[in-house]
Formats: C-alpha cells, structure tokens, sequence
C-alpha cells in the first residue's frame, strides 16, 4: 500500500468518527483503529491529530472545489449556478460524513486556516458563477454576492445532511429542483 493510500484510509476513519462523535471525543487511537494502521502511522504520516485534522479539512476542501468547479457547466451563468448546487449535492451524497463535519466542526476558532481555505476555494466558486450572473444581467445588479455564495453554500449543505439523513429515498434530482426554484425566486 502506498503512502497516499494510507492517508486515504485514515483520511475515511477520521472523517467518519468525527463526524459520528465530534473532534474532540475521537481519539487517534480510535481512528487508526478504524483505519487498520497502527497509531504510529497516524502521527508518521499527521504529527499529531491536529495535523490530522487539518489535513483532512485541505484534502477534502480541495476534492469539494474540484467537483464544484468540473459542475459550473452551462450556456449562462445561472445554468453554471445550478450545476453548481447540483453537484454539491451530489459531492455530499456521496461524502455524507464530510459534510456533517463542516457543519459541526468547521467553525471553530482552531481551524480558521481551513475555513479561509473553503472561503477561497469553495464559496469561490459560487461568487465567481453569481459575479457572471450579475455581469451578464440576468441576477439583480444589487446582490451582495459574497453573501450569497455563502448563504447558498450553507443552505445547500444543510439540506445535504437533512436528505441524507431523513430522506434518502427521494432522488436528489428533486432536491435540486427545490433549492434552484428557490433560489431562481430570489435572485432576479
């Protein structure tokens, strides 16, 4: 096994444990445990669990604003911007874990490197689609689009967590026509 696949493995154990118990109940000892690896292979590839944690939030921000970007597709900006939403969902869907990380554990003051990773990079990509929107006219010229992508972000993540916890029957297809209604009534 390759190093990156270590990381990867424990990468899924951290995520899945902090997202079941919160950060700090789990343990590095937990984590390797779930992983298959010893504890020592934890802090040979981490240092420590902090370093874990943070290396955990720049990888899976980094895999986020991927998907993101590769969804910004369309002959307008709001087309782009349903993408968008669109493969959010789907990023969450399939990563459930990560997204209830970021929910309960992103927003302490330990970790504000990584949030302003996920400003840059994630939000980013939600204020540069709103900017051609606004650009191109087809948003109100008015709109704070900063707070927008923010806001839009957060709505989608929480609706992420409520699909996948209480309604994972219904096809996210028809979640994204929820939020796009949604946000197509505000937005012009």
């Amino acid at each position: 096994m390759t190093r990156q696949d270590t990381r990867l493995k424990v990468f899924g154990a951290a995520v899945e444990l902090i997202a079941e118990q919160g950060y700090s109940a789990t343990t590095v000892d937990a984590i390797a445990e779930r992983a298959g690896v010893a504890k020592g292979t934890v802090f040979y590839n981490f240092g420590s669990k902090e370093g874990l944690f943070s290396a955990l939030l720049e990888h899976s921000t980094g895999k986020l604003a991927d998907a993101l970007s590769a969804a910004a597709v369309g002959d307008t900006a709001l087309e782009a911007l349903d993408g968008v939403v669109l493969g959010q969902l789907r990023f969450f869907e399939e990563y459930g874990p990560f997204a209830r990380v970021l929910l309960a554990e992103m927003w302490h003051a330990a970790w504000q490197e990584a949030v302003a990773r996920l400003r840059e990079q994630v939000l980013g990509v939600y204020a540069g689609v709103l900017r051609r929107a606004v650009e191109s006219g087809e948003i109100r010229a008015d709109l704070d689009v900063d707070t927008a992508a923010t806001a839009v972000f957060g709505m989608v993540l929480t609706v992420s967590i409520e699909h996948r916890v209480l309604h994972p029957e219904r096809p996210v297809t028809d979640v994204h026509a929820t939020l796009v209604d949604l946000m197509h009534g505000r937005l012009r």
